[in-house]
């Protein structure tokens, strides 16, 4: 491993895991399965963290760049303790209204602008006149 790449994985966190997660991954961590976009989830038991979740501690290792938006809806259930059982531990179906991932595209060129917003193409369209400013004292 280049030194550029071990200072990216100890200063950056959205490029992969950090040191300490895998470290600590490798500590207490136990794999619980992979996801089609190939993101690993992990559990651990600890200190109660939170009473109204217990003392299971559970995170996902991303597959590259860290966007919340990768997590497929069963594992992001699974994640947020809305159930107990892990998408690879049962036959889990996606409902016909869940969408598959689509990469969030803010900030790049293919980012949605609706008609009107400063940053769309083409023409504006004119001002209709309506607005009538406030003028103090009137």
């Amino acid at each position: 491993m280049a030194l550029k790449d071990t200072l990216l994985r100890i200063f950056t966190w959205w490029s992969g895991s950090t040191v300490s997660l895998e470290f600590y991954t490798k500590r207490r961590g136990s794999f619980v399965g992979t996801d089609e976009l190939g993101n690993r989830y992990y559990r651990a038991q600890g200190p109660l963290i939170d009473a109204s979740v217990g003392s299971e501690r559970r995170w996902v290792i991303y597959n590259g760049y860290a966007d919340a938006s990768k997590v497929p809806p069963g594992w992001r259930g699974w994640l947020c303790h809305a159930t107990d059982v892990a998408p690879s531990e049962e036959t889990y179906v996606p409902r016909e209204w869940q969408k598959p991932h689509e990469e969030n595209l803010t900030g790049t060129v293919a980012a949605y602008r609706p008609r009107g917003s400063q940053l769309s193409y083409g023409q504006r369209p004119a001002a209709t006149g309506d607005y009538v400013p406030w003028v103090p004292g009137e």
